[in-house]
């Protein structure tokens, strides 16, 4: 999962780039580097805990997503406080592309 969300990344920052010159392609990094982090917040954080039957293994899980949605909204706000020359549509066209690839990860088998 987190391969093929490096590689959109990557591939969406190239073509930011293009577009709209290196500002855009930082953008387009650091869009798919929030959800890069978040998810592998959440693989660590459910990794860490030790759930006992199926109602431990729902709690480990709401206790990761509530750990990745928070990384997601500080990370969010760090880049758009930080990053002076943000390009906007570059930022949110490859983060709304990297979470929609975890959700397509989770329906499509290798």
């Amino acid at each position: 999962m987190l391969l093929w969300q490096a590689v959109a990344t990557a591939a969406v920052a190239v073509v930011a780039g293009f577009w709209a010159g290196g500002d855009a392609a930082w953008s387009a990094v650091l869009g798919g580097t929030v959800n890069l982090a978040a998810n592998a917040m959440y693989g660590f954080a459910y990794g860490l805990m030790r759930p006992t039957g199926p109602g431990g293994a729902v709690i480990a899980a709401v206790r990761a997503a509530a750990s990745k949605i928070l990384l997601v909204l500080l990370l969010l706000l760090a880049v758009v406080v930080l990053f002076r020359e943000l390009v906007l549509a570059a930022f949110l066209a490859t983060f709304i592309l990297t979470a929609l690839l975890f959700r397509l990860v989770l329906i499509v088998r290798d």
